[in-house]
């Protein structure tokens, strides 16, 4: 019975609930959220800002939790929230909970042969077979450089 009981709680403790308000990173320091669809609607006026944002976490990065992806309350529209490998490990188990992070946000251009490079990394990370033609990817990109994040 102790045996059970103690495989029972093992179960519990990795669960995504006990994930709940999970501090990764730097505190986070501000404290009004901005909204995602702000940001993405209006990307060029928060470059080089420090911000905080609210969402739920609809992908994350499946070989090193390098970086995960937050949906905007509005449409379809996601924004990604990237950390320096190791600095912070998103958890696979993050997926579909809230999270709140914090960090700037940055503007890059991507040239035709990293759009190639990056949908290929993609296509290995997620197991699927790579296809050339599918390049859909922006050639411009937002994302959050994270300092601090917090899974509720």
């Amino acid at each position: 019975m102790k045996k059970f009981l103690g495989c029972v709680l093992s179960f519990l403790l990795l669960t995504p609930a006990a994930l709940a308000d999970t501090p990764l990173g730097a505190p986070i320091t501000l404290s009004q959220s901005i909204p995602v669809s702000d940001i993405l609607a209006h990307p060029d006026r928060f470059v080089g800002q420090k911000v905080r944002i609210r969402g739920l976490v609809v992908d994350v990065c499946a070989k090193r939790g390098c970086w995960m992806a937050l949906a905007s309350e509005k449409g379809f529209d996601q924004l990604r929230v990237k950390v320096r490998d190791g600095v912070i490990v998103f958890p696979m188990e993050a997926r579909g909970r809230e999270a709140s992070v914090e960090g700037v946000v940055e503007r890059f251009e991507v040239s035709p042969e990293q759009r190639l490079r990056r949908a290929k990394h993609l296509a290995e990370e997620r197991g699927q077979k790579f296809n050339p033609d599918d390049l859909k990817q922006k050639r411009i990109v937002y994302q959050i450089r994270a300092t601090g994040a917090v899974l509720h």
